[in-house]
């Protein structure tokens, strides 16, 4: 059950998921539910650093609502008009899309985040601070699209404190980084991409 050590967690690989039980269930589609404790911190930061990056955030209904998931009521309140105002018509132009956040006829908008790690920076009964490394893909997929998929690196570090059974965001900052030395592998083509997206689905991290 949530909280619960696990026996077997030392000794695993340090990639693998360890110790608890990440998570019970589920609010929508983001993970919800998770430990008390330091590694459902980390399970929480990681599951909402994907919501967060995730390409719902570029169209207002979804994004409020993962707003009102991952934050807490009074994070949320604070972040949905300077949000909708970040993801503004000149914003979303800018990556292809309309201003409702919609891709062109034909082309695939993605927007997906993939963390490598997380990093409990602080930590007591009802508040932790946790540092989530990951990497990004972002860009219009499709034979038109002048903003190619790219690939990004960044550490997202949220504030989390317990409330009403589980880990909500209270505030969050971003920056660049740690980046790899980019590798030989040539790009793929946008149709091949855009299939590799809608076929391979995303994870519930755990720690």
């Amino acid at each position: 059950s949530p909280g619960t050590k696990s026996s077997g967690a030392a000794g695993s690989a340090p990639t693998a998921a360890t110790g608890t039980k990440p998570v019970e269930g589920k609010n929508g589609t983001i993970p919800s539910g998770f430990a008390h404790d330091e590694q459902g911190a980390q399970s929480a930061a990681a599951n909402y650093a994907v919501a967060l990056g995730s390409a719902e955030m570029f169209t207002k209904e979804s994004r409020h609502r993962i707003l009102d998931t991952v934050y807490s009521p009074t994070a949320a309140d604070k972040l949905r008009s300077p949000q909708d105002r970040a993801y503004s018509a000149e914003f979303l132009s800018r990556l292809g899309l309309d201003p409702d956040g919609n891709a062109p006829q034909g082309s695939t908008f993605i927007s997906r985040t993939v963390p490598v790690g997380t990093k409990v920076l602080a930590f007591d009964d009802d508040t932790a601070k946790v540092a989530v490394w990951y990497t990004g893909l972002l860009g219009m997929s499709g034979e038109d699209s002048t903003k190619p998929v790219s690939t990004t690196w960044k550490t997202w570090t949220a504030q989390l404190s317990w409330s009403d059974g589980d880990w909500k965001v209270t505030s969050a900052s971003e920056s660049d980084g740690p980046a790899p030395v980019p590798g030989d592998v040539a790009a793929s083509k946008s149709d091949t991409i855009s299939k590799a997206v809608e076929e391979y689905g995303g994870f519930t991290y755990a720690r």
